[in-house]
């Protein structure tokens, strides 16, 4: 049964349809970040696996699902500690500034330098600086829309989404051709490129910005600066001689990962329902919103698989041909996509007048987990193909498209319940425990990719589409109980 959300609207309420001044450009800079990163994030998986004489790097595959979940874990684990740098350090806008320029840097390295050195430096530098640059971007976002209903923060967020996945159509749209063209370094220099315009675009209204943004929340004194600096310099150092010794490589990076990602959540969580700072009404929302933390997170397990497994499924059974056109097996990935760009626009303005709109959040994380598992559930019609490249690559982008069009009940909605139970002590660290269901999810989808190479794959489908169902059943049953605690 549809449960409603306890905090509607009140004819008071102002609704605004027209965004905030300033919502555009940042959602312009947003575009073209996530054009690099999704561009780099479609042909890595490829980069990985392929032949030397491909231009790859021939590795396992179960060391590059577990490269791949590990970067992923590393670009969103990154945004904990930038989200406390501009809490305590750096104000937003700042932080949003540097990291572009790191990330512009890191497709740079991907791009001129060959090999496993220029893996590790590009994807070491762009996980930095998506850390600094992703949660305050959201952030500053989220203080434009503080003064919208709950429907109009959703219709505002969902606007936001449809930049962030406009850039990441075109990113791997465009990457994918130029490398199944010209190579993958020259579709890594193309990512170069996109971070260099969104670094342009982020420049020009850096001064329009919000007056919060300039805002250093919890400065802390100067001795304090020097100890944070010294654990980043013993942390970095214990983590190169864990690399150095062996006790951790690329087939183990994602597992270090992931218990890297609980650790941090867990501590965090902690944190926030600990402080003396957080009043009851706070913490009664935030121990709410763990349950949700935790459905996101499945979520985004199974989402992340295109960039895991559905390679690896593209690669082995899916027939490339259409009329004589070979497509590129990088455009799989940007397939939900695309879909989710063309499905956005028809929700942002309806989006608060409809019954949809006014479910409460955990029956919406609910519909997007139950879409997502369905859609992989479908992909069992594969194995009425014969063996061998034979698989109908209508399916395969069928499914996608439902499981991409998914996210529209989960992403938006996830960044308005968050920003909305935050204590004002925690706004922006809760903004980045929230988009580390993202790290804990790549690491996740991982582990999954995994089982993919140790099972068929009906199998395999059958076991992620079940789970995902499994998990739309105890959000569906305790959606109450979550809705009462959160009060959003």
């Amino acid at each position: 049964m549809a449960v409603e959300a306890t905090i509607e609207a009140t004819p008071s309420t102002p609704r605004r349809s027209r965004q905030p001044r300033g919502f555009w450009n940042l959602a312009a800079t947003e575009l073209w970040e996530r054009f690099s990163f999704y561009g780099l994030q479609a042909v890595l998986t490829f980069y990985l696996v392929y032949s030397l004489a491909d231009g790859g790097l021939a590795l396992e595959r179960t060391t590059a699902v577990s490269i791949v979940g590990a970067y992923g874990a590393g670009v969103y684990l990154a945004q904990v500690l930038g989200a406390w740098i501009s809490d305590h350090l750096l104000a937003p806008r700042r932080m949003v500034l540097a990291g572009a320029i790191i990330i512009a840097l890191g497709h740079l390295s991907l791009a001129v330098i060959p090999g496993g050195v220029g893996l590790a430096t590009g994807l070491t530098l762009i996980a930095v600086g998506t850390g600094a640059l992703k949660t305050n971007i959201s952030a500053i976002i989220g203080l434009m829309l503080a003064d919208r209903d709950r429907e109009g923060s959703d219709a505002g967020f969902s606007l936001f989404y449809l930049a962030i996945n406009v850039g990441a159509v075109l990113g791997p749209l465009l990457t994918g051709l130029l490398q199944s063209r010209s190579g993958f370094h020259y579709a890594f220099g193309l990512a170069a490129v996109g971070m260099g315009i969104a670094l342009v675009q982020y420049s020009l209204n850096y001064r329009g910005l919000p007056e919060q943004s300039k805002v250093v929340k919890a400065p802390i004194s100067p001795s304090r600066v020097g100890v944070v600096l010294a654990a980043v310099v013993i942390v970095v150092a214990i983590a190169a001689v864990l690399w150095r010794t062996g006790f951790v490589d690329g087939a183990n990076l994602n597992r270090t990962m992931g218990l890297v990602v609980a650790v941090v959540a867990a501590s965090y969580f902690a944190v926030v329902l600990r402080s003396r700072r957080v009043t009851g009404v706070e913490r009664r929302r935030v121990g709410g919103y763990i349950p949700m933390w935790l459905a996101e997170v499945a979520y985004y397990a199974l989402n992340f698989q295109i960039f895991t497994t559905v390679p690896l499924f593209v690669t082995d059974r899916v027939r490339l041909d259409v009329l004589g056109w070979q497509v590129p097996e990088a455009w799989f990935s940007s397939i939900g996509n695309v879909a989710l760009v063309l499905f956005i626009p028809l929700l942002a303005g309806p989006w608060r007048r409809s019954a949809v709109g006014r479910l409460a959040p955990p029956v919406k994380f609910a519909l997007g987990i139950g879409s997502l598992s369905v859609a992989y559930l479908l992909m069992l019609f594969a194995g009425f193909s014969a063996p061998g490249k034979t698989v109908s690559p209508l399916l395969v982008g069928g499914c996608l498209i439902l499981a991409g069009v998914s996210e529209v009940f989960v992403g938006p909605v996830g960044f308005t319940v968050v920003t909305r139970i935050a204590p004002d002590a925690f706004a922006t660290q809760m903004v980045a425990l929230k988009i580390l269901t993202l790290g804990a999810g790549s690491t996740l989808s991982g582990f999954l990719g995994i089982f993919y190479t140790q099972l068929s794959p009906s199998h395999y489908f059958v076991f992620v589409g079940g789970m995902g169902l499994l998990c739309t059943l105890v959000l569906v049953m305790f959606a109450r109980r979550v809705v009462s605690m959160i009060q959003v």
